[in-house]
């Protein structure tokens, strides 16, 4: 983003992309929100301060996918229920994706549930690969695809729901055998389905949805998303997050 700024703190139509993620969590139910920081935390935390049901997760050293959600762990060892792992750089995240994935989450008694989008250009996202019946096989990283899978158009937008002890469970499995040497939590997928435990994929999410602000150029086309989201009816225009919380 060529800014000091944490990426989550860029603006979208006025307000931080974090809260976004926040008020769609909100809006599906969900109750508890831990929120894993790093670069820039202090920053980020100020921006909030007054929200009691978020509870800050420090990372200190940035290894991946997979080790932001086992600083969690403390939090959430002994938690028996479901877990979203969701990012917090998607501001176009809808809530009715989130509802989407609990009924189907329950309906298949999966092990984990992902939210998947097919795009044009997948071209950076993880690629889904299914077998011949249309089952999930797993999530491979576009950095690590053979030249067959990077022509696979059904991608991993990074909307997961978990059985929240079979999620901790697999985390310890998780190696950082990859073109980063980071700890992925899509391997986290690829061990569960191994253990012969069921995943669910579906594809609920628009393409526009799957999109994360990772330059100027997409944070732009965000806003004017957004802005048609806010003309249309379809979002109700609000205060920046210390704003909310005084209200």
């Amino acid at each position: 983003m060529k800014s000091d700024l944490p990426k989550v703190l860029h603006e979208v139509c006025g307000r931080p992309m974090l809260s976004y993620v926040l008020d769609a969590c909100r809006q599906a139910g969900i109750k508890r929100l831990l929120v894993v920081i790093g670069f820039g935390a202090e920053q980020v935390k100020e921006l909030f301060i007054g929200a009691e049901d978020i509870i800050w997760v420090l990372q200190d050293e940035q290894k991946g996918t997979a080790h932001a959600v086992m600083c969690c762990r403390e939090y959430l060892a002994d938690f028996e229920g479901q877990t979203f792992v969701l990012c917090g750089d998607g501001p176009l995240i809808r809530p009715e994706i989130l509802k989407t994935l609990v009924e189907r989450h329950e309906a298949d008694r999966s092990a984990a549930t992902l939210a998947t989008a097919v795009l044009d250009d997948p071209t950076g996202y993880g690629r889904i690969v299914r077998d011949s019946a249309g089952g999930i096989r797993g999530i491979v990283e576009h950095n690590d695809c053979t030249s067959k899978q990077l022509s696979i158009r059904e991608v991993n937008p990074s909307y997961y729901l978990f059985d929240n002890r079979v999620l901790f469970e697999v985390l310890e499995k998780v190696r950082p055998d990859n073109v980063k040497n980071e700890y992925y939590l899509t391997d986290a997928i690829s061990i569960i389905i191994e253990s012969g435990q069921k995943v669910s994929a579906v594809t609920a999410v628009r393409p526009e949805e799957a999109m994360s602000a990772n330059n100027r150029e997409q944070l732009r086309e965000m806003n004017r998303i957004m802005q048609q989201r806010f003309e249309s009816g379809q979002l109700e225009i609000k205060a920046r997050p210390q704003e909310d919380i005084r209200r």
